[in-house]
């Protein structure tokens, strides 16, 4: 177990806390379907959100950043863990319970048209929410629903039509209206902008900053594109293969960042001007298997500092500059 920030978790400013949260699907075989090990896809994740905050969560495909987001959401049920939210442990519940926290915890997806039903006009698929929780008369919540499309840059007449109508921007717009359809207080948006062309996604990064004003929300933004984490988020975490390696600021770990993995995706960052690139950090060998993940440093096989003691010794996360913490032998 790393170290979790404790001074922030006795804080009423943090929304959501999680402490070593784990994820494991069961690998089975034989007749019996005998459980033979485990694919470790979150493995022993915390961190913390506080209101009115952004947390990027970054790293390769196949990290467990898509996991973990769907893990707090209650979504999937974690392994092992904990997970509070608004000072209330929802890591167990179910039923009723559940139902009340999940329209104070919604999700925009990255898919925008996947994650819309073709078959329903827009203006169902918005109230779809409000009138699972609320007796209010159509009219009221018609106006509603106009007045959210309004926000989101939608004219009224999108009320009447289908998804297969709009651009991928314009159904993404569409998706966040949806998510805050019941006014929740924390927004988990997985890759929201990864399916978008590079013009767009711009105007829907903004769009999701100016939201977060105006309805006083949180955000645990999911991503693998930097440039995209860096524009929005205020704080960020790394993953490699389900585990935290570096967490801070974002304009620390921009500035300096300290585990090796984390300089390896900040050297692929395309930078226009030649004079400020850095030289390319080329990873050896592939992301191993979460199945079976390297002993002591998960990052061992592919780190061009590695030495005995990182195949030996997982590293713990630990603060070593102000508000730094990074899960590396090298501090």
């Amino acid at each position: 177990m790393g170290l979790k920030e404790s001074s922030e978790s006795k804080s009423s400013n943090v929304l959501l806390q999680v402490d070593n949260l784990k994820k494991h699907y069961p690998i089975t075989a034989g007749f019996l379907s005998k459980q033979v090990g485990a694919v470790r896809a979150v493995d022993d994740l915390s961190l913390t959100v506080k209101y009115g905050e952004t947390f990027g969560l970054v790293g390769e495909s196949g990290c467990g950043k898509s996991t973990a987001g769907r893990t707090i959401l209650r979504l999937l049920e974690p392994t092992e863990g904990s997970i509070h939210f608004q000072g209330d442990d929802i890591t167990n519940i179910k039923g009723t319970k559940l139902r009340q926290i999940r329209k104070d915890m919604q999700m925009v997806f990255q898919d925008p048209f996947a994650s819309l039903n073709p078959k329903m006009m827009i203006g169902h698929l918005i109230s779809e929410p409000i009138r699972n929780y609320s007796n209010r008369s159509e009219k009221d919540v018609k106006d509603e629903v106009i007045q959210l499309l309004e926000k989101v840059g939608m004219d009224s007449e999108t009320y009447y039509k289908y998804p297969h109508e709009f651009s991928g921007g314009q159904r993404q717009r569409i998706g966040i209206a949806r998510a805050l359809a019941l006014k929740p207080k924390l927004i988990l948006a997985d890759e929201p902008v990864s399916a978008l062309d590079v013009s767009i996604q711009s105007q829907v990064l903004n769009l999701m900053q100016d939201l977060q004003v105006d309805f006083q929300l949180s955000y645990l933004f999911i991503a693998h594109d930097l440039s995209v984490v860096k524009h929005i988020s205020d704080r960020i975490g790394v993953m490699y293969l389900g585990r935290m390696v570096e967490l801070t600021d974002k304009h620390s770990l921009f500035a300096k960042p300290l585990h090796p993995y984390t300089q390896a995706l900040m050297s692929a960052v395309p930078v226009p001007d030649p004079s400020k690139r850095s030289q390319r950090i080329i990873l050896q060998g592939d992301v191993p298997s979460p199945a079976s993940p390297p002993s002591g440093c998960s990052f061992h096989p592919r780190c061009r500092y590695a030495k005995p003691e990182c195949s030996e010794v997982r590293p713990l996360l630990k603060q070593v500059a102000p508000d730094h913490q990074v899960a590396c032998h090298l501090y």
